[in-house]
């Protein structure tokens, strides 16, 4: 009787769920989205300094994620493999394309430790190029995140990679243009009402 309690009430809860993203869904698909343009010669110059040979995958995955930025759809793109596939890449490459534009990218990520990581990367590859990253987690003192924050809304961080501090009421941004979520499930369901929020007419990886 329990286990059919418990059905019920995940089937209900499912059903919303399903209710509600096909409701922003519908709605995303139509609003208009940002138009990126092509490939430029900074993008390429980017792309190239990539130290590892690229898999054809990875290569499907990333010109069907420009195709989608370039398309005046808001793009909902999902990138799925292996640890090792290179994700990272794909969102690299997509949020290098979006910051050229003036855009902001937001990269949300379940675990502090993740966010290093990524951040790490993001740093190690920009590093050539006029973008600011920016960090907002545990690993950074309150005074650093306030200075973050206020950079945020101003304009001046380009890329900001989070945990879910990337969500709190007080971080706002200039220009939004792409969300990136790592390992969407692991958030709770008042992370996921705040995402949906933040994912209304941006891109989203």
């Amino acid at each position: 009787d329990q286990w059919n309690k418990t059905k019920t009430r995940v089937k209900g809860a499912v059903r919303e769920i399903a209710k509600d993203l096909v409701q922003l869904y519908a709605a995303r698909q139509d609003t208009q989205g940002f138009q990126y343009g092509p490939d430029t010669v900074w993008q390429r110059e980017f792309e190239e300094m990539f130290p590892y040979e690229e898999t054809q995958d990875q290569l499907t995955a990333i010109e069907d994620t420009k195709r989608d930025m370039e398309s005046t759809r808001i793009m909902d793109r999902l990138i799925c493999g292996d640890v090792g596939y290179g994700k990272t890449e794909v969102a690299i490459r997509a949020a290098f394309k979006a910051v050229q534009e003036g855009k902001q990218v937001a990269y949300l990520v379940p675990t502090t430790i993740l966010a290093q990581q990524i951040y790490n990367t993001f740093e190690q590859r920009m590093k050539n190029f006029p973008v600011t990253v920016a960090q907002l987690s545990s690993f950074r003192t309150s005074k650093e995140i306030k200075e973050s924050i206020s950079e945020l809304k101003k304009g001046f961080v380009d890329i900001v990679i989070g945990t879910h501090r990337l969500l709190s009421k007080d971080v706002e941004f200039k220009d939004l243009g792409l969300l990136i979520i790592d390992e969407e499930q692991r958030f709770g369901e008042t992370h996921k009402e705040k995402i949906k929020k933040l994912k209304n007419d941006v891109d989203v990886m």
